[in-house]
C-alpha cells in the first residue's frame, strides 16, 4: 500500500511482527459498511461512475459473505490488516477499479471510523445483557417476598433486610453500569469519514452523509483529533472495569455466602465443579472467574491510559495497542453477562438459615434504641442503654429478648412490656419505612419502580436496533 516510497524490502521478521489482522480481522463487518459509505459519497462526489459504484459495492458484499461462510478466508499471510486485506480481495474481484475505493481516504479514518462502530455495537450488547440480569434480579427479588436476611457492615452483622432489597441493591448498580455505557455512546457516535489522514479528506466527500449513512449523528468537528482520538475506547473500557468491578463484589458476597459457615446460598451445580481429590467439594467456579476475570478488564484499561498518555498528535502506530484490551475487555464481558444471568435463575436461597440470622447476633438493637427515641431518651443515651443491655446479653450469652424487663428497667424506666414487640423480626424491618428504606411496604414499591427503570433501559437499546 505505501512500498513506492521505498527502496528496501522490510524485515520479513518485523513485517510479520507489526502486522495486525490477527486480531482486527473481527471488525471485517464495520469495514465493509464503512467502506460502503465511503463508496457512495465517493459516487456523489464524481469520483466513482455508477457503473464503478456497483461493481464495488457488490464486491464488498460478496467478501461480507465469503468471510460469513468461511471464517478460514480471512486467513491470509500477507494482508498487514483488516484495511488491506478488504482492498486486496476487493481487486481480486473486481479488477484494479477496486483501487479506486481508497480514493480521498486514509487508514488513520478507517481504523478510527471501524473502531467506534465496534464500541457502539458492543454497547447495544451489554446494555441488553445488563437488561436480562436486572429481570431475573428483580424476579427473585419478589417472589422472595418478605423473607429476611442480615446485612453486613464491616462484615459484620448490622441489620435485618428483605432479600429482595439485598438484590435490588446489586440492580441499582448495573443500572448505573448500563447508564455509563450510554453517556459513552453519545460522545463516540461522531463519524470520522473525511478526515483523512491528519488534515481532512482531499476529495469534496459531503461527511454528513456517511455520517447519517451509518447511523452517526454528525460528523467529527477537527480531523486532527478524529484520527488519533481513542477516548471513546478508553471510556468504554473504564466503563466495563466498573461492570466488571461490581460483578465482582456479587461474586465475592455470593462465594462468602455459599460457604457452609455462612450457609445462605446453594451453590448451582451445572455452573460448580467438584475436587480431584476431596470427595465432598462443591467449588464456586463460575464465581471464582468471575471475580478473577475483572481484574484482566481493570487491568486493560490501566494498559489502555499508558499506550496513549505520552502520544504527540495525530495518528501513532502505538493506537494498534489499543486494540486487544479493547477487544478482550468487550469480550470477557460479553462472556460473562449471559452465564451471570443464568447462575442468579438458577441458585437456591436458604431462607430458613437467612431468615434465622437475621434474628440473631443483635441485628435488632438499633431498632431497640429507636423503641427508646420513640419514649423521648435522647438518641446518643439511648445507644448508651442498648450497648450495656447487649454486653449483659453477651456476659449471659443470650439475645436482646431474653433478658427480663425488671433487669431492663434497672437500666431505664422506660423500657416497658412493649419492648419485646419492637424487637420482633417484622418491627425491625418495618421501622425502616422511608423511600429506599427495606420495610416490605418498601421493597414491594421499589420492585415495580425497578421493572420500569429496565424496561426503560429495553426501550433505548431496541431503538438503536
Amino acid at each position: 500500500m505505501w512500498s513506492g516510497r521505498f527502496r528496501q524490502p522490510l524485515d520479513p521478521e518485523f513485517e510479520r511482527w507489526q502486522r495486525s489482522l490477527s486480531f482486527d480481522r473481527r471488525l471485517l463487518h464495520y469495514e465493509l459498511a464503512a467502506s460502503s459509505a465511503h463508496a457512495r459519497a465517493l459516487k456523489n462526489a464524481g469520483v466513482l461512475s455508477s457503473e464503478e459504484l456497483i461493481g464495488i459495492l457488490q464486491g464488498l458484499e460478496q467478501i461480507g459473505e465469503r468471510a460469513a461462510a468461511s471464517p478460514s478466508f480471512l486467513d491470509d499471510d500477507e494482508a498487514e490488516d483488516v484495511h488491506h486485506f478488504v482492498e486486496k480481495q476487493l481487486v481480486a474481484l473486481i479488477g484494479e477499479v477496486g483501487y479506486k475505493l481508497h480514493s480521498g481516504r486514509s487508514r488513520n479514518e478507517q481504523i478510527a471510523a471501524d473502531l467506534r462502530l465496534y464500541v457502539r455495537a458492543a454497547i447495544d450488547q451489554l446494555r441488553q445483557e445488563i437488561a436480562e440480569l436486572c429481570t431475573v434480579l428483580a424476579d427473585r427479588a419478589e417472589h422472595a417476598g418478605d423473607a429476611a436476611m442480615p446485612a453486613y457492615t464491616h462484615l459484620q452483622r448490622a441489620e435485618p433486610v428483605l432479600l429482595g432489597h439485598w438484590l435490588l441493591a446489586y440492580v441499582e448498580m448495573f443500572l448505573r453500569d448500563a447508564d455509563r455505557l450510554a453517556d459513552c455512546r453519545k460522545r463516540l457516535n461522531l463519524c470520522p469519514l473525511g478526515s483523512g489522514a491528519v488534515a481532512g479528506a482531499t476529495l469534496p466527500l459531503d461527511r454528513d452523509f456517511m455520517a447519517e449513512a451509518l447511523s452517526f449523528d454528525r460528523p467529527t468537528a477537527n480531523s486532527i483529533d478524529a484520527t488519533s482520538d481513542r477516548d471513546f475506547v478508553l471510556e468504554f473500557v473504564n466503563d466495563l472495569s466498573l461492570l466488571a468491578l461490581h460483578l465482582s463484589r456479587w461474586a465475592e458476597e455470593m462465594i462468602l455466602f455459599s460457604s457452609q459457615e455462612y450457609g445462605f446460598v446453594g451453590l448451582p451445580e451445572a455452573y460448580s465443579t467438584g475436587s480431584s481429590a476431596m470427595p465432598q467439594k462443591k467449588n464456586p467456579d463460575l464465581l471464582e472467574l468471575v471475580r478473577g476475570k475483572s481484574g484482566r478488564v481493570l487491568g486493560n484499561a490501566v494498559a489502555l491510559m499508558v499506550a496513549v498518555k505520552g502520544l504527540p498528535l495525530a495518528y501513532n502506530k502505538d493506537l494498534q495497542e489499543t486494540q486487544e484490551p479493547l477487544f478482550d475487555s468487550a469480550d470477557t464481558l460479553l462472556q460473562m453477562m449471559p452465564l451471570v444471568t443464568a447462575w442468579m435463575k438458577s441458585v437456591d436461597f436458604h431462607l430458613d438459615r437467612m431468615q434465622h440470622a437475621a434474628q440473631s447476633g443483635f441485628t435488632n438493637a438499633w431498632a431497640a434504641a429507636t423503641y427508646l427515641v420513640h419514649r423521648g431518651v435522647p438518641s446518643r443515651l439511648a445507644h448508651e442503654l442498648i450497648g450495656k443491655a447487649v454486653q449483659i446479653c453477651l456476659d449471659r450469652n443470650c439475645e436482646l429478648k431474653d433478658l427480663p424487663l425488671s433487669e431492663l428497667q434497672s437500666l431505664s424506666p422506660v423500657f416497658d412490656q412493649d419492648f419485646y414487640a419492637a424487637l420482633e423480626l417484622p418491627s425491625v424491618l418495618a421501622i425502616h419505612d422511608v423511600p429506599g428504606g427495606t420495610s416490605p411496604a418498601r421493597v414491594r414499591q421499589a420492585i415495580p419502580a425497578t421493572r420500569r427503570k429496565i424496561e426503560l433501559l429495553r426501550e433505548e437499546v431496541h431503538a438503536h436496533a
